[in-house]
């Protein structure tokens, strides 16, 4: 049976330009055709930056299907992705944040093939964060590429932050997927190993982005559902304050190794798999600051105000 690519759905915060043509080249090379996304512009983000994206998209051949502004609530995101996923129709679904770029071992029709043939409506991923060679939140040329600019891997999202590391990255229409696209209630992704997600959010520009989202969410003009968002937040500018702003990939309990986009290392299997089936949200009594205590689920991790 033939496999139409999915569409891919998204909602994509203030990002640099550069970094969306890249995604939509990454994704257009995997087959995607078809791009539903919607912008959702913070109320810091100057108006030529809004435009610039929304030209940029156009540019792109891809017609924004809605644009929002106003607080970034942890509800704004699934409201827009589920909007979206109506219009986008029955079928399979790609859900991608802007900073974040798959790696799939097989074509995505067969993947598709594979869950369908196992009984399973969702295929998993699993976070790996990428960093530049220092560790430092620097800003990268579209000529050198991401890749590399930001040439180590780790699961930085699950051992600094301790926030939920596993995304949904596959779909099928008739799933209820969570917010920040990390669960689907219901339902267990069998692929193993999960999908490597590439995620590309430690770039220049990102400090300043958690220190607004820790000021609003304690502050009660972001709301949120529970305290993840605050305290991932807080984790990452205690961490980038004693690292003097830099995250310590010399760190061996962060455990930083070369990786790439263009073959998917071969500890990943492995590593990979025993996280993503071992990790459980924390139970009552764990604490969010508790030295190995991971964040409750669904965590806001995945999501950002830029991306």
């Amino acid at each position: 049976m033939l496999i139409t690519p999915p569409p891919l759905v998204a909602v994509i915060g203030p990002v640099e330009v550069p970094l969306l043509a890249a995604w939509v080249r990454h994704y257009r090379l995997l087959g995607i055709e078809r791009f539903l996304i919607a912008f959702h512009f913070p109320e810091h983000v100057p108006d030529q930056h809004q435009h610039e994206l929304q030209a940029a998209s156009r540019e792109l051949g891809i017609a924004p299907a809605a644009t929002s502004t106003g607080p970034w609530h942890e509800h704004s995101n699934g409201e827009l992705r589920d909007t979206l996923r109506q219009q986008a129709g029955p079928g399979w679904h790609l859900l991608a944040d802007a900073d974040e770029f798959h790696q799939y071992p097989a074509p995505l029709d067969e993947m598709i093939a594979q869950a369908e043939h196992a009984g399973h409506r969702v295929v998993g991923g699993l976070m790996l964060d990428r960093v530049a060679t220092y560790g430092s939140l620097t800003s990268w040329d579209p000529q050198t590429g991401l890749d590399a600019t930001y040439p180590l891997g780790a699961f930085l999202t699950h051992q600094l932050l301790r926030g939920d590391p596993r995304k949904i990255v596959l779909a099928h229409s008739s799933v209820v997927v969570a917010s920040g696209n990390h669960r689907a209630e219901g339902h267990r992704p069998a692929n193993r190993p999960p999908v490597a997600v590439h995620h590309f959010k430690w770039r220049d520009g990102v400090r300043q982005d958690i220190e607004r989202r820790a000021v609003h969410s304690a502050d009660g003009t972001w709301k949120t559902a529970s305290p993840a968002r605050l305290a991932e937040a807080r984790r990452m500018l205690q961490h980038l304050h004693r690292h003097g702003g830099r995250i310590a990939v010399d760190s061996p309990h962060l455990d930083f190794r070369p990786v790439s986009l263009q073959t998917v290392p071969d500890w990943w299997a492995a590593k990979a798999t025993r996280l993503v089936t071992t990790w459980r949200p924390p139970t009552p009594g764990t604490g969010q600051n508790q030295p190995g205590a991971m964040t409750s689920s669904p965590s806001p991790s995945g999501g950002s105000n830029r991306a």
